[in-house]
């Protein structure tokens, strides 16, 4: 049974504690000519993400934007160029050793563990939990319209609250930045929408620096303060939300939204 995503969440006593604890914890971000050779060609990222705000990665099949996402990760390493993460250069920097959360679109939760040991592996890769940890994930879960959901099993949840969960182990981690590789792509329309909204919520509340790759363009719109769009392998363009899908002056951008769009 998925939840409506704002009128779901559920608001406890500790809600206005929780959120002064994690309150503006984003870093900005920037991207300096990161190359990667790739058999089909060399991708070149070139880009700036302002700290506590939400850009959304839009472009063709093929474009980059996983690579991307994945060179801020750490999971790839560019044969050239930088990557900050405020002002530490993080371009060598194992995955754990950077401040950065991932929701990857398959969620990544241990089907033999329970709701609530999923997202206490977010505070620390241990199975068992001090109190302490315990109320951070009953916070967590909270938050996310899944209060009461700590001894459920991930087989038992619906595709829209096993993301729900994968969302609540990156608030307990309270990294500065969370990338989110197209999380809702397997959801309808509907819960697609009002996940991103929770999701927007989230990061008003938190001030996490937000990446979210979409296939959307309209989702982008709504969810960001900017868009990126990303061709060939290429940053091409990045500016506000607002009136970005209508610009003709960034190239290929009108023909990968279409005809209808025009």
């Amino acid at each position: 049974h998925d939840l409506p995503a704002l009128d779901g969440v559920r608001r406890s006593p500790t809600d206005r504690n929780t959120r002064n604890r994690t309150a503006m914890i984003g870093q900005s971000l920037e991207i300096r000519s990161a190359s990667l050779s790739r058999p089909a060609g060399s991708m070149v990222f070139d880009t700036q993400m302002e700290a506590a705000t939400i850009t959304a990665i839009i472009g063709p099949s093929g474009a980059g934007k996983s690579t991307l996402l994945n060179i801020i990760a750490g999971f790839e390493r560019p044969d050239s160029g930088r990557v900050l993460i405020g002002d530490i250069d993080v371009t060598f920097a194992d995955p754990a050793e950077r401040p950065v959360s991932f929701v990857f679109q398959e969620n990544n939760l241990f089907s033999h563990l329970s709701v609530a040991v999923n997202v206490a592996l977010g505070i620390r890769p241990r199975l068992t939990a001090d109190p302490a940890d315990r109320q951070q994930v009953a916070e967590a879960l909270d938050r996310v319209g899944l209060a009461n959901f700590e001894d459920r099993m991930p087989g038992t949840l619906s595709g829209g609250e096993r993301q729900r969960v994968a969302i609540a182990r990156a608030l307990v981690r309270r990294r500065a930045v969370l990338l989110l590789d197209e999380p809702f792509a397997a959801l309808g329309p509907r819960l697609r929408r009002d996940m991103l909204l929770l999701v927007k919520q989230l990061q008003a509340e938190t001030g996490m620096t937000l990446l979210l790759v979409t296939h959307h363009p309209d989702d982008a719109v709504g969810i960001a303060d900017r868009i990126l769009f990303l061709s060939e392998g290429k940053s091409v363009a990045c500016g506000p939300a607002a009136g970005f899908l209508q610009r003709t002056d960034v190239p290929g951008l009108q023909d990968y939204l279409g005809e209808d769009r025009k």
